[in-house]
């Protein structure tokens, strides 16, 4: 198996199991000193134990979907659906490997929905 294929499927494997909150696999995935980063909020988290402890305490009852996966060499990024039963949200995260194939580090955005300037309407189609 090629590295960005072994890349992609550890990705697969933490959003599965992020999806079910199977911490113990989620924890394989990650190399022991993976860093975590919320540009928007401009947060980071060093290290496994601290990013398997913000995701087992991250609050709500939600859902995660991969929507698209991209993967080249050793970098993943993945377009996500994560539902909460009230509202749904897209998430874009990039992931870069380290030389065993596990998840050195998470670049993760949120973005807020708004709506778009008046003006274009008679060029796009909402959805």
């Amino acid at each position: 198996m090629t590295s960005s294929t072994v890349l992609r499927k550890a990705v697969e494997t933490y959003w599965a199991a992020a999806d079910v909150r199977d911490w113990e696999t989620f924890g394989t995935t990650l190399s022991d000193d993976v860093v975590y980063e919320l540009p928007q909020t401009r947060e980071r988290i060093r290290g496994r134990e601290r990013y398997l402890q913000f995701n087992r305490e991250y609050p709500g009852d939600w859902r995660v979907r991969i929507e698209r996966i991209v993967s080249e060499g050793d970098q993943v990024v993945t377009w996500l659906l994560v539902e909460t039963g009230v509202e749904a949200a897209h998430a874009v995260s990039f992931f870069t490997g380290d030389a065993e194939g596990r998840i050195a580090a998470v670049t993760d955005f949120w973005p807020e929905p708004y709506e778009p300037p008046a003006g274009r309407e008679q060029l796009v189609e909402r959805y």
